[in-house]
């Protein structure tokens, strides 16, 4: 069976002392598939760096949701072979994220972005990305109190809602106290509509009212009047809905399905000022 595996392919990994970090080499659409054959106690003993996005988020949110520390971030197909395509801010960002291992470190938007990719099935393409496009920096939506503190967690929307009702989900709503939400949308480009129906979930599950901040990544695809209808969407639901007009909420950041992406630890302690605009993490990322 091939999702078994994959899963054996993961767990050896994590159980072969010479491997240091698991990177994902693509998405996808059924790793929810593969959670219920990873011997997660057998993972927790040998704890190592695991980092992916989009599918992958369905691996890397379980595992941290049972103690590992994991990483939403650039995969190997889509993220790294682009890496000479970019300025040395990306680079630099992965080594400091990954192997510097600083006790602080400021997030800073990069200037340049693209959004997929030229076909793959023409090998000149192999390591480019479509025509860049100018950053024009995040959005504070809404700013709430000027310092919001909590632990990482969250993923793909699209990709976190194959988990919600099974048992890789986080079962105690205690789970979600303090943490800061971050969420991306996958390449399928969901309407702001759907978002909407995804925000109203969480609050339903009583999630919205436990965080301390919410985080967006840049929307693929979008034109800029789908992103202000998704941005109207998060503020209908999380303020509108759900009375959170308390928690500091951002859009456009660089992670998620546009490139080059920020990697996001997540259960590390994080930091949003509303008051200089800065989004931080507040302990070493790989300690």
């Amino acid at each position: 069976m091939i999702i078994r595996k994959r899963a054996e392919d993961i767990s050896a990994a994590f159980a072969d002392p010479e491997v240091k970090g698991i990177f994902s080499s693509i998405g996808g659409e059924d790793s929810v598939r593969i959670l219920q054959f990873l011997n997660s106690k057998q993972i927790l003993s040998t704890p190592k760096i695991f980092m992916g996005y989009s599918d992958a988020h369905t691996v890397v949110t379980y595992l941290n949701s049972v103690g590992l520390v994991t990483y939403a971030g650039p995969c190997v197909m889509a993220g790294f072979s682009q890496m000479k395509e970019f300025s040395r801010a990306f680079s630099h960002h992965v080594r400091n994220l990954l192997f510097e291992n600083a006790d602080r470190y400021k997030y800073e938007p990069y200037q340049l972005y693209s959004e997929r990719y030229p076909d793959w099935s023409v090998v000149e393409n192999t390591g480019r990305t479509n025509p860049k496009k100018r950053n024009p920096g995040w959005k504070w939506l809404q700013l709430g109190k000027a310092k919001a503190k909590g632990r990482l967690f969250g993923g793909c929307m699209d990709v976190l809602e194959f988990m919600k009702g099974t048992r890789y989900w986080p079962q105690e709503v205690e789970f979600w106290d303090g943490k800061i939400l971050f969420f991306e949308t996958s390449e399928n480009k969901p309407a702001p509509d759907l978002v909407r129906y995804w925000l109203r979930n969480y609050g339903t599950q009583g999630v919205l009212g436990r965080i301390t901040g919410l985080l967006f990544g840049r929307p693929v695809d979008y034109t800029e009047e789908e992103k202000l209808k998704f941005e109207e969407s998060v503020l209908s639901v999380v303020r509108g809905e759900f009375g959170r007009d308390d928690i500091p909420i951002v859009s456009d950041m660089d992670f998620g399905h546009t490139d080059p992406q920020f990697i996001m630890p997540l259960g590390i302690e994080a930091e949003i000022d509303s008051d200089s605009k800065q989004f931080v993490i507040t302990e070493p990322a790989t300690a």
